[in-house]
């Protein structure tokens, strides 16, 4: 068996906005063989408040959401430290003057990878709570990626999927 048969990998998406975004991100999660998504703060679910398929999501999910677990959790603090105690390695994707370059994370047996808003990203007192921070490097003018773009390329580099 390998270590990516072996490992357990999830997602924590924070307060992101768009509901495409998040659809996206489901479907790069069924792809990456992800076990579960924790949608957290005002990140959007596949189902609204009553109970209801969200169309606008499952239109940029392309019915992934089908097939990748999920759970709201309004406290991101309070789930991060319940993986903690389950030893999940916490790694965040993110810029920040204390990350290192995404291609030399070393992942664990148990990885929760958590993204944060688009225009913010993830606030600074849950970064000091990660494990670690990896960041893409940008080569051009721009300083960020879309959150669901970012998320895509280090799952797929860091997972060696």
């Amino acid at each position: 068996m390998t270590q990516k048969e072996k490992s357990q990998n999830i997602l924590i998406l924070h307060d992101i906005r768009s509901v495409g975004n998040v659809g996206a991100i489901f479907r790069t999660a069924e792809a990456a063989g992800i076990d579960k998504i924790y949608l957290t703060g005002y990140t959007p679910a596949p189902l609204d408040r009553f109970g209801r398929k969200r169309r606008d999501l499952a239109k940029a999910a392309l019915g992934a959401e089908e097939y990748v677990l999920w759970e709201s959790k309004k406290k991101l603090s309070v789930l991060i430290s319940k993986l903690q105690r389950e030893n999940y390695l916490i790694i965040a994707i993110e810029q920040s003057k204390n990350s290192f370059d995404y291609k030399k994370v070393k992942t664990g047996k148990k990885n929760a990878f958590l993204v944060g808003t688009e225009v913010s990203g993830i606030p600074k007192n849950i970064l000091k709570k990660c494990d670690v921070v990896a960041e893409i490097p940008m080569k051009g003018k721009k300083e960020s990626l879309n959150v669901s773009v970012a998320l895509g390329i280090a799952l797929f580099r860091i997972l060696r999927i």
